[in-house]
Protein backbone atom coordinates (compact mmCIF):
# COMPACT_ATOMS: atom_id res chain seq x y z
CA UNK A 1 0.00 0.00 0.00
CA UNK A 2 2.88 2.51 0.96
CA UNK A 3 4.45 1.86 -2.19
CA UNK A 4 1.52 2.38 -4.56
CA UNK A 5 1.43 5.55 -2.80
CA UNK A 6 4.55 6.74 -3.34
CA UNK A 7 4.28 5.66 -7.07
CA UNK A 8 1.41 7.87 -7.05
CA UNK A 9 3.27 10.99 -5.34
CA UNK A 10 6.05 10.76 -7.96
CA UNK A 11 4.98 14.28 -9.69
CA UNK A 12 5.23 14.58 -13.27
CA UNK A 13 7.88 17.07 -14.69
CA UNK A 14 5.68 17.57 -17.69
CA UNK A 15 2.44 17.89 -16.55
CA UNK A 16 0.42 21.05 -17.16
CA UNK A 17 1.16 22.52 -13.24
CA UNK A 18 4.27 22.16 -13.69
CA UNK A 19 4.23 24.28 -16.94
CA UNK A 20 2.27 26.73 -15.46
CA UNK A 21 4.22 27.38 -12.54
CA UNK A 22 7.70 28.03 -14.57
CA UNK A 23 5.96 30.01 -16.66
CA UNK A 24 4.93 32.23 -13.74
CA UNK A 25 7.91 31.93 -12.10
CA UNK A 26 9.71 32.94 -15.36
CA UNK A 27 8.14 36.02 -15.58
CA UNK A 28 8.52 36.77 -11.88
CA UNK A 29 12.38 35.92 -12.05
CA UNK A 30 12.68 38.11 -15.55
CA UNK A 31 10.93 41.24 -13.85
CA UNK A 32 13.08 40.57 -10.80
CA UNK A 33 16.35 40.28 -13.32
CA UNK A 34 15.22 43.45 -15.00
CA UNK A 35 15.14 45.73 -11.47
CA UNK A 36 18.67 44.57 -10.50
CA UNK A 37 19.89 44.91 -13.65
CA UNK A 38 18.64 48.81 -13.35
CA UNK A 39 20.18 48.65 -10.12
CA UNK A 40 23.91 47.57 -10.87
CA UNK A 41 23.27 49.26 -13.96
CA UNK A 42 22.39 52.69 -12.93
CA UNK A 43 25.73 52.58 -10.58
CA UNK A 44 27.51 51.93 -13.27
CA UNK A 45 25.94 54.81 -15.38
CA UNK A 46 26.77 56.85 -12.78
CA UNK A 47 30.68 56.16 -12.58
CA UNK A 48 30.65 56.93 -16.26
CA UNK A 49 28.82 60.24 -16.07
CA UNK A 50 30.92 61.31 -12.98
CA UNK A 51 34.04 60.58 -15.22
CA UNK A 52 32.83 62.35 -18.38
CA UNK A 53 32.59 65.62 -16.31
CA UNK A 54 35.72 67.38 -16.78
CA UNK A 55 37.33 70.67 -15.71
CA UNK A 56 39.80 72.44 -17.26
CA UNK A 57 43.22 74.00 -16.08
CA UNK A 58 44.38 77.36 -17.52
CA UNK A 59 48.28 78.12 -17.65
CA UNK A 60 49.17 81.72 -18.05
CA UNK A 61 50.43 83.14 -20.30
CA UNK A 62 54.19 82.79 -19.67
CA UNK A 63 54.46 79.22 -18.93
CA UNK A 64 56.58 77.19 -21.67
CA UNK A 65 54.64 74.39 -23.53
CA UNK A 66 57.18 72.21 -22.01
CA UNK A 67 56.13 73.21 -18.21
CA UNK A 68 52.75 72.81 -19.13
CA UNK A 69 53.51 69.07 -20.40
CA UNK A 70 55.50 68.25 -17.21
CA UNK A 71 52.49 69.54 -15.08
CA UNK A 72 50.64 67.29 -17.59
CA UNK A 73 52.63 64.16 -16.49
CA UNK A 74 52.28 65.30 -12.89
CA UNK A 75 49.15 65.33 -12.75
CA UNK A 76 47.98 61.53 -14.61
CA UNK A 77 50.16 60.50 -11.27
CA UNK A 78 47.49 61.67 -8.74
CA UNK A 79 44.92 59.23 -7.13
CA UNK A 80 42.04 61.78 -8.55
CA UNK A 81 42.78 62.04 -11.94
CA UNK A 82 41.69 59.49 -14.33
CA UNK A 83 42.76 61.60 -17.56
CA UNK A 84 44.63 64.52 -18.14
CA UNK A 85 44.81 65.78 -21.60
CA UNK A 86 46.75 68.55 -22.76
CA UNK A 87 45.22 70.77 -25.65
CA UNK A 88 47.61 73.40 -27.23
CA UNK A 89 46.53 76.90 -28.31
CA UNK A 90 46.98 75.36 -32.23
CA UNK A 91 43.89 72.55 -30.89
CA UNK A 92 42.01 75.08 -28.91
CA UNK A 93 41.78 76.93 -31.97
CA UNK A 94 40.68 74.07 -34.51
CA UNK A 95 37.97 72.86 -31.79
CA UNK A 96 36.63 75.92 -32.22
CA UNK A 97 36.98 76.83 -36.06
CA UNK A 98 34.97 73.25 -36.49
CA UNK A 99 32.37 74.10 -33.49
CA UNK A 100 31.40 77.79 -35.01
CA UNK A 101 32.13 77.11 -38.98
CA UNK A 102 34.47 80.32 -39.01
CA UNK A 103 38.28 80.92 -37.79
CA UNK A 104 38.06 83.58 -35.02
CA UNK A 105 41.97 84.05 -36.23
CA UNK A 106 40.78 85.79 -39.26
CA UNK A 107 39.15 88.90 -38.07
CA UNK A 108 41.04 88.84 -34.69
CA UNK A 109 44.29 88.78 -36.36
CA UNK A 110 45.48 86.83 -33.42
CA UNK A 111 44.58 83.05 -31.84
CA UNK A 112 42.27 84.28 -28.98
CA UNK A 113 42.71 80.48 -27.35
CA UNK A 114 45.04 79.81 -24.34
CA UNK A 115 46.54 76.05 -23.87
CA UNK A 116 45.39 74.05 -21.06
CA UNK A 117 44.32 70.73 -19.84
CA UNK A 118 41.20 69.10 -20.12
CA UNK A 119 41.05 66.52 -16.35
CA UNK A 120 38.62 64.04 -16.21
CA UNK A 121 38.36 62.47 -12.53
CA UNK A 122 37.73 59.17 -11.32
CA UNK A 123 34.25 58.83 -9.89
CA UNK A 124 34.94 58.71 -6.17
CA UNK A 125 36.34 61.98 -6.38
CA UNK A 126 33.79 64.09 -8.61
CA UNK A 127 31.95 66.09 -5.40
CA UNK A 128 32.01 69.45 -4.15
CA UNK A 129 34.21 68.46 -1.27
CA UNK A 130 37.04 66.51 -3.49
CA UNK A 131 36.29 69.16 -5.98
CA UNK A 132 37.72 72.15 -3.64
CA UNK A 133 40.63 69.90 -2.43
CA UNK A 134 41.59 69.31 -5.86
CA UNK A 135 41.78 72.82 -6.69
CA UNK A 136 43.75 74.29 -3.65
CA UNK A 137 46.01 71.19 -4.72
CA UNK A 138 46.43 72.22 -8.29
CA UNK A 139 46.68 75.94 -7.58
CA UNK A 140 49.76 75.50 -5.73
CA UNK A 141 51.60 75.09 -8.69
CA UNK A 142 52.76 78.04 -10.21
CA UNK A 143 51.75 79.99 -13.31
CA UNK A 144 48.21 78.80 -13.13
CA UNK A 145 46.09 81.16 -14.29
CA UNK A 146 42.39 79.23 -13.23
CA UNK A 147 40.68 76.17 -12.76
CA UNK A 148 37.31 76.27 -14.09
CA UNK A 149 34.51 73.11 -13.36
CA UNK A 150 31.14 73.85 -13.52
CA UNK A 151 30.30 73.25 -9.30
CA UNK A 152 26.45 73.23 -9.93
CA UNK A 153 26.64 70.74 -12.56
CA UNK A 154 28.64 67.94 -10.15
CA UNK A 155 25.91 68.59 -7.21
CA UNK A 156 23.03 68.16 -9.87
CA UNK A 157 24.71 64.86 -11.06
CA UNK A 158 25.60 63.60 -7.63
CA UNK A 159 21.79 64.65 -6.15
CA UNK A 160 19.61 62.88 -8.78
CA UNK A 161 22.55 59.63 -9.08
CA UNK A 162 21.67 59.55 -5.31
CA UNK A 163 17.70 59.89 -5.70
CA UNK A 164 17.86 57.47 -8.70
CA UNK A 165 19.96 54.73 -6.34
CA UNK A 166 17.58 54.74 -3.46
CA UNK A 167 14.32 54.71 -5.99
CA UNK A 168 16.04 51.46 -7.21
CA UNK A 169 16.62 49.95 -3.82
CA UNK A 170 13.15 50.35 -2.36
CA UNK A 171 12.05 49.42 -5.83
CA UNK A 172 14.31 46.37 -5.35
CA UNK A 173 13.42 45.20 -2.28
CA UNK A 174 9.82 46.08 -3.09
CA UNK A 175 9.64 43.88 -6.00
CA UNK A 176 11.71 41.31 -3.65
CA UNK A 177 8.85 40.80 -0.89
CA UNK A 178 6.14 40.90 -4.19
CA UNK A 179 8.25 37.92 -5.81
CA UNK A 180 8.41 35.34 -2.60
CA UNK A 181 4.53 36.28 -2.77
CA UNK A 182 3.45 35.35 -6.26
CA UNK A 183 5.78 32.73 -6.32
CA UNK A 184 4.56 31.62 -2.75
CA UNK A 185 1.28 31.54 -4.12
CA UNK A 186 2.07 29.57 -7.40
CA UNK A 187 3.56 26.20 -5.25
CA UNK A 188 0.56 26.88 -2.54
CA UNK A 189 -1.53 25.97 -5.68
CA UNK A 190 0.33 22.52 -6.40
CA UNK A 191 0.67 21.56 -3.02
CA UNK A 192 -3.12 22.24 -2.43
CA UNK A 193 -4.26 19.83 -5.26
CA UNK A 194 -2.04 17.17 -3.26
CA UNK A 195 -3.10 17.47 0.18
CA UNK A 196 -5.58 14.55 0.25
CA UNK A 197 -2.49 12.78 -0.65
CA UNK A 198 -0.28 13.85 1.93
CA UNK A 199 -2.52 12.85 4.50
CA UNK A 200 -2.80 9.63 2.92
CA UNK A 201 0.67 8.72 2.91
CA UNK A 202 0.86 10.26 6.60
CA UNK A 203 -1.79 7.62 7.47
CA UNK A 204 0.05 4.43 5.58
CA UNK A 205 3.44 5.45 7.69
CA UNK A 206 5.54 7.45 5.22
CA UNK A 207 7.91 10.19 6.89
CA UNK A 208 7.67 13.88 6.64
CA UNK A 209 10.73 13.46 4.89
CA UNK A 210 9.78 11.00 2.81
CA UNK A 211 6.44 12.83 1.89
CA UNK A 212 8.30 16.57 1.22
CA UNK A 213 11.20 14.95 -0.91
CA UNK A 214 9.17 15.17 -4.28
CA UNK A 215 7.82 18.51 -4.07
CA UNK A 216 11.38 20.19 -2.80
CA UNK A 217 12.77 18.18 -5.94
CA UNK A 218 9.97 19.39 -8.04
CA UNK A 219 9.86 22.94 -7.41
CA UNK A 220 13.42 23.23 -7.40
CA UNK A 221 13.85 21.60 -11.34
CA UNK A 222 10.53 24.69 -11.64
CA UNK A 223 13.15 26.92 -9.99
CA UNK A 224 16.05 26.33 -11.77
CA UNK A 225 14.30 25.91 -15.35
CA UNK A 226 12.36 29.21 -15.02
CA UNK A 227 15.74 30.96 -13.57
CA UNK A 228 17.61 29.88 -16.95
CA UNK A 229 14.63 30.96 -19.13
CA UNK A 230 14.76 34.10 -17.37
CA UNK A 231 18.61 34.64 -17.63
CA UNK A 232 18.58 33.45 -21.46
CA UNK A 233 15.98 36.34 -22.09
CA UNK A 234 18.00 38.56 -20.49
CA UNK A 235 21.26 38.23 -21.55
CA UNK A 236 19.59 37.75 -24.84
CA UNK A 237 18.08 41.22 -24.19
CA UNK A 238 21.60 42.77 -22.80
CA UNK A 239 23.19 41.36 -26.02
CA UNK A 240 20.95 42.49 -28.57
CA UNK A 241 21.28 46.55 -26.88
CA UNK A 242 25.28 46.44 -26.86
CA UNK A 243 24.99 45.18 -30.75
CA UNK A 244 22.71 48.29 -31.54
CA UNK A 245 24.46 50.94 -28.93
CA UNK A 246 28.05 49.86 -28.77
CA UNK A 247 28.75 52.90 -26.09
CA UNK A 248 26.05 50.75 -23.52
CA UNK A 249 28.79 48.01 -22.71
CA UNK A 250 30.29 50.40 -20.37
CA UNK A 251 26.98 50.31 -18.03
CA UNK A 252 25.60 46.50 -19.10
CA UNK A 253 29.15 45.02 -18.74
CA UNK A 254 30.05 41.22 -18.25
CA UNK A 255 30.25 41.61 -14.51
CA UNK A 256 26.31 43.34 -14.40
CA UNK A 257 25.15 40.46 -16.44
CA UNK A 258 27.04 37.76 -14.43
CA UNK A 259 25.68 39.26 -10.94
CA UNK A 260 22.30 39.70 -12.54
CA UNK A 261 22.00 36.38 -13.72
CA UNK A 262 23.34 35.00 -10.40
CA UNK A 263 20.78 36.57 -8.57
CA UNK A 264 18.01 35.21 -10.88
CA UNK A 265 19.35 31.58 -10.24
CA UNK A 266 19.72 31.80 -7.04
CA UNK A 267 16.16 33.54 -6.26
CA UNK A 268 14.56 31.36 -8.39
CA UNK A 269 15.95 27.55 -6.50
CA UNK A 270 15.62 29.62 -2.58
CA UNK A 271 12.16 30.76 -3.32
CA UNK A 272 10.17 27.67 -4.94
CA UNK A 273 12.41 25.59 -2.60
CA UNK A 274 11.59 27.71 0.44
CA UNK A 275 7.79 27.72 -0.65
CA UNK A 276 7.27 24.25 -1.24
CA UNK A 277 8.86 23.79 1.99
CA UNK A 278 6.56 25.66 4.09
CA UNK A 279 3.34 24.93 2.09
CA UNK A 280 4.02 21.01 2.52
CA UNK A 281 4.56 21.73 6.65
CA UNK A 282 1.34 23.17 6.55
CA UNK A 283 -0.76 20.06 5.21
CA UNK A 284 1.71 17.99 7.48
CA UNK A 285 0.96 19.49 10.47
CA UNK A 286 -3.42 18.94 9.84
CA UNK A 287 -5.65 16.56 10.46
CA UNK A 288 -8.48 15.02 7.88
CA UNK A 289 -11.06 17.28 9.02
CA UNK A 290 -9.23 20.84 8.33
CA UNK A 291 -8.04 19.78 5.39
CA UNK A 292 -12.02 19.41 4.55
CA UNK A 293 -12.59 22.92 5.26
CA UNK A 294 -9.96 24.95 3.63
Amino acid sequence: MKQQTARRHKLAYADMQFITASVSTTLVLLLLGLVTLSVLGARNLSVYVKENISFTIVPDGSMKESDILRLQQQLKTKPYVKQAVYISKEDALREQTEALGANPEDFLQYNPFSASIEVNLNASYANADSLDMIERDIRQHNNIEDVVYRKELIDAVNENVRAISLSLLVLAGLLTCISFVLINNTVRLTVYSKRFLIHTMKLVGAGWGFIRRPFLRRNFWVGLMSAAVADGLLLGGAYWLVTREPGLIRVLTPEVMLAVASVVLVAGVAITCLCALFSVNRYLHMDADTLYHI
